[in-house]
C-alpha cells in the first residue's frame, strides 16, 4: 500500500485530468471532489473513477471545457445546464445563485442538468450546509434495481443525501446512501476480491436471491427496505430525471465505458434556509436532538465525529495508475 497525502491526491488527479484534455479550472473542481471522497473513506467515488474520466475526456465522451448556463427564471428556482460536462463544474457555476435564492425565498429548488455522473451527492449537499443551509440532494444512474417482485432492472441505485448546518459554518450531521440495498461498487469490489455477498442485496437473472456477486451483476440489486426503499428510489428518479430533463435510469449508458453517448444525468437539490421558518429555534432544536442521542453511549448523529484521514492508504497498483495518467 502507498501512503499518500490528500494534497498529493488532489494535485495528481488534477494533473491527470489536464493531461487528458480538461482545462485547469474544470480539473480543479473534479480533483477536489476526489480528494474529499478519499479523505472520508468513500473509495468508490474517489480515485476509482479517475481512469474512466481520463479515457472519456480523451475520446470526447466528456467535453474538455464547457461554460454552464445558469437560469433563475422564478423566485426559488435555479437551473444550470451543464452541457454534458462534469457535474462538479456545473454545480459550482450556479451554487452562489442557489444560495442567494434560498436565502431570499426561504427555499430553493436547484436543478443541475445534462452532466456527467456526479458520483457522491453528499459532496454537494455538504457545501450548502457549510453556507448555513439545509440541503437534500439526489441523482439517478444506470439501471441496476428491479421493482419488488421483478427481475429486470429499471432504476439506478439512485442515491439521496442530506446535510444539516450546525449554525457555525460547519455540518451538524449528514448522510449519503443509495436507495438500493447496497451501492453497485460494493458488489463489483466483492467480485474482484472473490468474496460472497449477503442475502438481500441482489437477485440473479431469474429473480432468485443470490450471494454470488457475479450473478448479482448479471441480475439486479434490490431496494433497501423492500418496497419502502423502492418508493424512495422512484422519488429520486422523478426529481433527478423528470425535473431536470435528464435521462431515465433505463436510458443511461454505462458510466465508466471510455466511449459512447454522454451520461446526460441530472441532480436535484432542495435547499432550505432554516432561519426563514423557525429562526434560531431550528438550531436550539438541533442541539437538543443531538444531546438526546448522545445520552445513549454508542449512538450518534449520522456522519458525526468522523475525521478525514490524511494521509490515506492507496493500493500500489491504483496509485501507479494515477501517477501514470498524470504523466
Amino acid at each position: 500500500m502507498e501512503t499518500v497525502t490528500l494534497d498529493e491526491i488532489e494535485s495528481t488527479t488534477a494533473a491527470a485530468l489536464v493531461a487528458h484534455g480538461a482545462t485547469e479550472p474544470v480539473a480543479a473542481s473534479v480533483a477536489n471532489a476526489v480528494r474529499v471522497a478519499e479523505g472520508n473513506g468513500n473509495r468508490i467515488c474517489g480515485l476509482y473513477y479517475l481512469e474512466s474520466y481520463c479515457l472519456q475526456l480523451e475520446s470526447g465522451r466528456i467535453p474538455s471545457s464547457v461554460d454552464p448556463e445558469v437560469h433563475h427564471d422564478r423566485p426559488g428556482a435555479v437551473r444550470v445546464d451543464g452541457k454534458l460536462g462534469f457535474a462538479q463544474w456545473a454545480f459550482a457555476a450556479g451554487f452562489d445563485q442557489a444560495v442567494a435564492s434560498a436565502r431570499e425565498a426561504g427555499i430553493c429548488g436547484y436543478a443541475v442538468e445534462h452532466t456527467h455522473t456526479c458520483t457522491s451527492v453528499g459532496y454537494f449537499t455538504e457545501q450548502f450546509a457549510r453556507a448555513g443551509l439545509l440541503a437534500i440532494g439526489c441523482t439517478n444512474a444506470t439501471p441496476r434495481v428491479a421493482p419488488p417482485g421483478g427481475s429486470v432492472p429499471l432504476l439506478g441505485t439512485n442515491p439521496i443525501a442530506m446535510a444539516v448546518p450546525d449554525g457555525s459554518g460547519g455540518v451538524s450531521f449528514q448522510f449519503d446512501f443509495s436507495t438500493s440495498a447496497v451501492a453497485l461498487g460494493t458488489i463489483t469490489r466483492a467480485k474482484a476480491a472473490g468474496e460472497s455477498i449477503p442475502l438481500g442485496w441482489a437477485v440473479d437473472g431469474d429473480g432468485n436471491p443470490t450471494t454470488d456477486p457475479g450473478a448479482a451483476l448479471e441480475g439486479s440489486l434490490q431496494s433497501a427496505g423492500g418496497y419502502k426503499g423502492y418508493g424512495f428510489g422512484l422519488m429520486v428518479e422523478l426529481l433527478a430525471s423528470a425535473l431536470t430533463g435528464g435521462r431515465r435510469s433505463v436510458d443511461v449508458p454505462p458510466l465508466k465505458a471510455p466511449t459512447g453517448e454522454p451520461h446526460d444525468l441530472g441532480q436535484f437539490y432542495i435547499v432550505i434556509d432554516p432561519g426563514a421558518y423557525s429562526g434560531d429555534g431550528f438550531h436550539d432544536h438541533l442541539v437538543s436532538l443531538a444531546a438526546s442521542i448522545a445520552d445513549q453511549a454508542d449512538a450518534r448523529l449520522p456522519g458525526q465525529n468522523t475525521v478525514d484521514q490524511d494521509p490515506v492508504e492507496v493500493e500500489d497498483d491504483v496509485w501507479a495508475l494515477v501517477t501514470g495518467l498524470a504523466g
